[in-house]
């Protein structure tokens, strides 16, 4: 297969219609790792042309998610001369001009046609389709007229559509190169007289994405594989223009764990939603990354660097990939761990602050992040994990429900007595301190082990599982500490 033209130059096309989908972002970062690995271009354009389908704000969450992710578009002229300003991507509903040109040079050459049908007629049509058994397409019905007909309705102002021409008189199939599918075979019969140019003057994706393809001098069209049936479409349309054909790549789907489509009847879907759960941006890429994509070894954990180096389509599979949200949690978890400590107060600050949590000693927060940084999934868990080191009582209604039975065990409560006393025996808890006196209590009580130390992290944590226990003693001190244990004494 191969996989360079002279120049490598990709783009990004999504729909302003709401967040920014997983998948597509899945998408994004295929085509910018793979123009990067051949020192290509990564454009990113906006096809606003279904007016009536744009969410107001959708741009900039588009454009903030990939700023988020860790990359960027490249900036500057594309080959058809358009240059784009500061203020962001390319947008189709800028171009019309160009495909107004490329409709009338098809209308010209007799590969397409003026459509006067009304929105009644074909939905009459398609239910006598559906009635029949048959396949829902548009009829041709304009396309048998003559030209004095075609001309009367233009001069009387009849609203119109533009329709692209289906060969009539080729039984054959049409085959597309996929650079991961391979040969795909769809029949003429299975396709449609689509309309390229609809009444309000703008354009459908067929032939705005093939324009704006060819003109901008896209070598390689990686997308969704939703799109692999109305391919043949865009390689009529670029052989009716005269246009060489760029390398075609359909990305398998995207599936939820009943290997349905990926859906938010079923879960997250947007990147915004991880973003606002406190998901890293380098966490979410790498585990999109190999939603679809086998570098060929064990390796797991890749930096974009790694991911740009080892990228190819050839190893993008055919089959869909599930969407395992333990998986990326289990990842998150791993960059968490590894992330500078300064850098995780810095994102964690948000959460704490939002549940209400006082975190103007930043030296605090330090410490409690620190503490707590081996036990998170995503940031949102901070607040809950970190709910011990906040300065209030544990009633015996906050303890966990299986650790109660420790609680009421005779052994407990000769430990609690004696930490308690001699916790008031001091004035203030010295660092490296706790242990000694926990190896003092066990002398004075004869309890060890597991009946000594997990009491002890029941009545300071009300858990039976979370942040070592020094770390707990040193944030908390001596008197908080103390109260706690007090608490648990019946």
């Amino acid at each position: 297969m191969t996989e360079m033209n002279s120049k490598v130059r990709v783009r990004f096309a999504p729909s302003p219609t709401g967040f920014l989908h997983v998948g597509g972002l899945r998408t994004a970062l295929y085509n910018y790792l793979f123009a990067k690995h051949h020192n290509g271009e990564f454009v990113l354009r906006i096809e606003d042309t279904d007016q009536s389908r744009q969410v107001q704000g959708a741009v900039e969450n588009l454009v903030g998610s990939l700023h988020w992710a860790g990359f960027e578009y490249d900036e500057g002229p594309v080959p058809d001369g358009s240059q784009r300003g500061d203020a962001g991507p390319y947008f189709q509903s800028e171009r019309l001009d160009l495909y107004e040109k490329y409709t009338t040079q098809l209308l010209n050459d007799d590969h397409a046609y003026y459509c006067f049908c009304s929105e009644q007629r074909l939905e009459k049509v398609r239910q006598q389709q559906i009635e029949r058994g048959m396949q829902t397409k548009y009829d041709q019905h304009c396309r048998k007229l003559t030209k004095e007909e075609r001309d009367s309705r233009l001069e009387a102002g009849v609203p119109h559509v533009v329709r692209m021409k289906i060969p009539s008189d080729d039984v054959t199939d049409l085959t597309v190169t996929d650079a991961i599918h391979g040969e795909v075979s769809i029949p003429f019969e299975n396709l449609d007289d689509q309309v390229i140019m609809k009444s309000d003057g703008f354009p459908t994706y067929h032939l705005a994405n093939v324009v704006d393809d060819h003109s901008m001098g896209i070598s390689h069209v990686i997308r969704g594989e939703e799109w692999l049936p109305s391919t043949p479409k865009h390689i009529l349309l670029y052989k009716y223009l005269g246009w060489d054909l760029p390398v075609f790549a359909h990305l398998p789907l995207l599936l939820n764990e009943d290997r349905s489509k990926l859906s938010k009847r079923q879960g997250d879907v947007a990147v915004e939603d991880y973003r606002k759960k406190g998901y890293l941006p380098e966490a979410l890429i790498n585990f999109i990354a190999l939603l679809g994509w086998n570098p060929g070894d064990e390796q797991e954990i890749f930096t974009l660097d790694e991911m740009i180096h080892k990228f190819s389509l050839d190893r993008i599979n055919t089959s869909g990939a599930v969407f395992n949200v333990e998986k990326l949690q289990w990842m998150n978890g791993v960059y968490i761990r590894n992330t500078e400590i300064d850098r995780l107060v810095e994102l964690s600050l948000p959460f704490l602050e939002e549940a209400g949590f006082d975190t103007s000693n930043r030296e605090k927060m330090q410490k409690i992040t620190e503490a707590v940084q081996t036990n998170l999934r995503y940031l949102e868990e901070i607040p809950e994990v970190t709910r011990v080191f906040q300065p209030t009582s544990l009633s015996r209604d906050d303890i966990a429900e299986e650790a109660k039975e420790m609680l009421d065990k005779e052994s407990t409560q000769k430990v609690f007595n004696s930490l308690a006393e001699k916790l008031a025996a001091l004035d203030e808890m010295p660092q490296g301190k706790f242990r000694e006196l926990m190896k003092e209590v066990q002398k004075e009580t004869g309890v060890k082990g597991k009946d000594l130390w997990m009491p002890v992290r029941i009545a300071l944590t009300g858990e039976m599982h979370g942040p070592e226990l020094p770390a707990v003693i040193e944030i908390l001190g001596r008197d908080h500490c103390l109260k706690r244990i007090r608490d648990q004494i019946q």
